[in-house]
């Protein structure tokens, strides 16, 4: 059968002070009042089916999720006793599929992306099902068409089509973050699309690839699995889990997939509107601009000011700025965060030097 599972365990520190311990950036209602998690679960509509669906996040994060989406239950949260980053979230996953459907395939998506139009997302996970379903060694991933020559994102370079499934093509290589003329030369050779960081595997796909290249990962995850359904799941789990080597799915399995003949890697494109919502300044492109280029989620009034971003959790509060430019402002109950948009990525480290009550 098909699954899905949504990767949430992000801290999302560049998102403070609204994203803190038990708010995870995921878990922010201010996406026309829903969270990131809401809106990657409800696009799995007419696609997958809701009680296949799952989430895996760090376990303490697991009470604040059932709490903002009721229609999960306990056993669609696989609670990570601590981040050993993608290639073990998804290797959890499918060593837990396995268990209980040898035939699982499932598809690992992101809990931090607005994806429009939905249609066509949906359209290309229904492709990347059925190339799994025709070959459970292929591993499948979503290439997304490139605006700009974006230095921050991954790159996949695309080979010869796989016939009979669309504009799927074979993956040549996958590449991290280039800089800024050799991104300029991927967006204008037109065969490198922006790595996405979804996949579809099926479960006993993924683990043969996990022992070629990844075999301590392997051997530890079965550990887990073979304890699942017993009483020394969380034991095994916590001791088990942190031993894994924590690397992303992308350096341990996809890149060296890609350079082994035996192992067909496949990138479907996605020729969509794509947002990582992982700053202030990329929130800001969600909320529409005035004249003056502001932006706000609550009322503000903003006398000779240009470029300001001012977003509160209190829907009755007023931001007001008189001669600004180019600022965040983030209101919350016990804190009011303002620095230049310029230095947005910082925040990250504003979040780390407050006090442990206000993280």
């Amino acid at each position: 059968m098909e699954y899905a599972m949504i990767m949430a365990g992000g801290a999302g520190t560049r998102l403070w002070p609204m994203s803190r311990r038990q708010q995870p950036k995921q878990l922010i209602p201010f996406i026309d009042g829903r969270c990131l998690l809401e809106v990657a679960a409800d696009r799995l509509d007419d696609v997958v089916p809701a009680d296949r669906r799952l989430i895996c996040t760090g376990e303490a994060f697991r009470e604040p999720i059932l709490q903002r989406l009721s229609a999960f239950t306990d056993d669609q949260i696989l609670g990570e006793p601590e981040g050993r980053d993608t290639v073990n979230a998804i290797g959890l996953t499918a060593a837990v599929l396995h268990q209980q459907d040898p035939d699982a395939i499932f598809a690992v998506l992101t809990a931090d992306h607005l994806i429009e139009p939905q249609d066509r997302f949906r359209a290309a996970l229904r492709t990347g099902f059925d190339l799994v379903a025709a070959d459970a060694n292929r591993l499948v991933t979503f290439g997304i068409t490139p605006t700009y020559a974006a230095t921050g994102y991954g790159y996949v370079e695309l080979g010869d089509p796989v016939e009979g499934f669309g504009e799927t093509r074979q993956t040549v290589q996958f590449v991290e973050k280039p800089d800024e003329a050799t991104a300029e030369g991927y967006l204008q050779a037109g065969n490198f699309l922006w790595n996405s960081g979804m996949f579809i595997f099926s479960a006993a796909g993924f683990l043969d690839a996990l022992a070629s290249y990844l075999p301590e990962a392997r051997d530890g995850l079965a550990q887990i699995a073979d304890a699942w359904d017993g009483p020394d799941r969380l034991s095994t789990l916590g001791t088990v889990y942190p031993t894994l080597p924590k690397i992303s799915v992308d350096y341990a399995i996809m890149e060296p997939a890609s350079r082994d003949d035996t192992r067909p890697v496949c990138t479907v494109p996605m020729d969509i509107q794509w947002l990582d919502v992982g700053s202030w300044t990329s929130y800001g492109e969600t909320l529409a601009p005035d004249a003056d280029g502001c932006r706000s989620n609550v009322d503000s009034v903003n006398l000779d000011s240009h470029g300001i971003l001012a977003v509160s959790e209190d829907p009755d509060h007023v931001i007001a700025t008189v001669g600004c430019r180019d600022l965040v402002i983030v209101h919350t109950e016990r804190v009011t965060m303002i620095c230049p948009a310029a230095d947005a990525q910082r925040v990250k480290d504003l979040a780390t030097s407050v006090g442990e009550s206000l993280r």
